[in-house]
């Protein structure tokens, strides 16, 4: 019963699609679709959340492979537990479903909340360490929102920042939430990460980010998550339409510290 959605992200520089975020949707054939918030923290505290992130792993990997070979490459976020950073096995695992898979490593992207990490940083650090080694990319979520520890952020093997989606709704109306994205993307770039904010929802934000040099955005005013198999669809009607959204930024040369793949 469960089903995959992906959130797309793309560039701010040129809107280019780059990634998506993965996303379990329950779809329970008496009470319809139920919200990741009615059954995640449950699947967490019973100790169920590592089939469902079984399950997340091997879908996202079936599904990128499914969109290369369509000619579409992007990098898959996919969201991991407190309780995935302690499970000794899922390096192992996550190795043999890329092989299984042939998805590269680089391709796939884990995202971590800093609470998750500061429950066991110890050991989260030993995980993080060999998914490293593999070369998979690392995102620290909902920045900003949990126990930051600078000391762990220079220590760990993080790729990404990603600003909290309460920092961004509203920071075109609100200067002190523009200040705070403006002091996380100069904190990142000045440690050699990018820099994805969540929570994007109007025209405004767009381009506040850029001028920030903001790399990466994802939010409902791009796409609201969507089943996996309408990404190719939707990806070919958001070609169409960044040349409107885009004009006002087509005569400004890229901001500072924007991804230029």
């Amino acid at each position: 019963e469960f089903q995959l959605f992906l959130q797309p992200k793309v560039l701010l520089q040129n809107g280019h699609l780059v990634g998506a975020e993965a996303l379990i949707r329950w779809k329970h054939p008496t009470r319809g679709m139920v919200p990741p918030g009615l059954f995640i923290p449950f699947a967490e505290q019973s100790g169920f959340i590592r089939q469902i992130t079984n399950w997340l792993l091997i879908e996202s990997m079936r599904i990128w492979r499914a969109l290369a070979d369509q000619g579409v490459t992007l990098q898959m976020s996919i969201n991991l537990s407190a309780r995935d950073l302690i499970d000794t096995e899922l390096p192992a695992r996550v190795r043999a479903l890329l092989i299984e898979h042939r998805v590269p490593a680089s391709a796939m992207c884990l995202e971590i909340t800093e609470s998750a990490i500061m429950d066991d940083p110890q050991r989260a650090e030993q995980t993080l360490a060999q998914f490293s080694e593999m070369g998979l990319q690392m995102s620290i979520d909902d920045f900003g929102t949990g126990y930051s520890s600078l000391a762990y952020l220079k220590r760990l093997p993080v790729h990404e920042l990603k600003i909290d989606r309460s920092f961004v709704m509203n920071m075109h109306i609100d200067p002190q939430d523009a200040k705070i994205v403006q002091a996380v993307v100069d904190l990142a770039h000045n440690l050699g990460l990018k820099v994805t904010a969540e929570g994007l929802e109007v025209d405004a934000s767009w381009h506040l980010l850029a001028e920030l040099g903001c790399d990466i955005a994802q939010g409902y005013w791009i796409a609201k998550p969507m089943p996996a198999e309408e990404l190719v669809d939707w990806s070919a009607q958001w070609i169409s339409r960044v040349r409107e959204v885009f004009k006002p930024l087509q005569n400004q040369s890229a901001p500072e510290g924007c991804v230029s793949e």
